[in-house]
């Protein structure tokens, strides 16, 4: 078992047929209703491999540049967005910012259409929110963060650790690190409302994964990161929880385990 890595690009490469099949194709058009007449720039935060702009770009009018800001320069060294197009067909600019989040400037989204990003708020704190809705109404920018974990996850067939895991792995994404306490499932939430209590307007709407047979790949290394994150929280829990991730693999195996991980999409634009 181990703990689920959030931005490697094996991981992030298995995952993407997951999260396009999630993301909210009606907050992405409500989005695109929203940019001002091209050329159009948008910054994508915690870009890691480019999966939000492979997704996105294609559905929002251009011509289009991205800036891809992420604090992590070797998995920008992973970006694939060559064949990446606008919704007319034109090629996309691309333009890629190592930074790291904490120390994003209040103007950082000066000249910007819209901010984005992916599978991000969970790892964040709560200042890290202040500061990117501080940096997005400074800028009047709309914005749209995809795929949050809510921290609600269904396994069918239910087994009797389900709750236990489940909960230990959220305390475990509320975990305090190197002095950072982190928002996890509560990103969302949190980051809507402080929306909200600036007056801008703010549309959610549920994106889970719905994992099946077919993706049992994916399947089987979330477990593994689940179960991981669970017992680093809970060492007490290790021995069942190695007897658990034996039965659940097994069922896997079998094609019999279908699994469901709760996420949402938060889009915010200027009230």
């Amino acid at each position: 078992m181990s703990s689920l890595s959030t931005a490697t690009p094996s991981w992030l490469a298995l995952r993407s047929c997951a999260d396009r099949a999630a993301r909210s194709t009606e907050l992405a058009a409500l989005l695109a209703r929203l940019l001002p007449p091209g050329p159009v720039v948008l910054h994508d935060l915690g870009a890691g491999t480019g999966g939000m702009t492979r997704w996105l770009a294609p559905r929002l009018p251009g011509p289009q540049e991205w800036v891809l800001r992420d604090g992590d320069p070797g998995i920008l060294d992973h970006l694939d967005l060559d064949a990446v197009a606008d919704d007319a067909g034109r090629p996309i600019r691309v333009t890629p910012v190592v930074e790291v989040l904490g120390e994003l400037e209040p103007g950082a989204f000066a000249g910007a259409s819209a901010v984005t990003a992916s599978a991000l708020l969970d790892v964040l704190t709560r200042e890290d929110a202040v500061r990117i809705v501080g940096a997005c109404v400074a800028g009047g920018v709309p914005a749209l963060f995809s795929l949050s974990v809510t921290g609600v996850v269904i396994l069918d067939p239910p087994d009797a650790l389900d709750t236990a895991l489940g909960d230990a792995f959220n305390a475990h994404q509320r975990r305090e690190t190197g002095g950072r306490r982190l928002l996890g499932p509560d990103a969302a939430a949190i980051l809507a409302q402080r929306f909200g209590d600036v007056g801008w307007h703010v549309r959610t709407a549920s994106t889970p994964w719905r994992l099946g047979s077919a993706d049992a790949p994916l399947t089987a290394a979330w477990l593994d990161g689940w179960v991981g994150a669970a017992v680093e929280q809970r060492p007490e829990l290790a021995d069942e929880a190695e007897a658990y991730l034996a039965r659940r693999n097994a069922q896997l195996a079998a094609g019999a385990l279908r699994v469901t991980v709760s996420h949402q999409d938060v889009l915010a634009w200027p009230g």
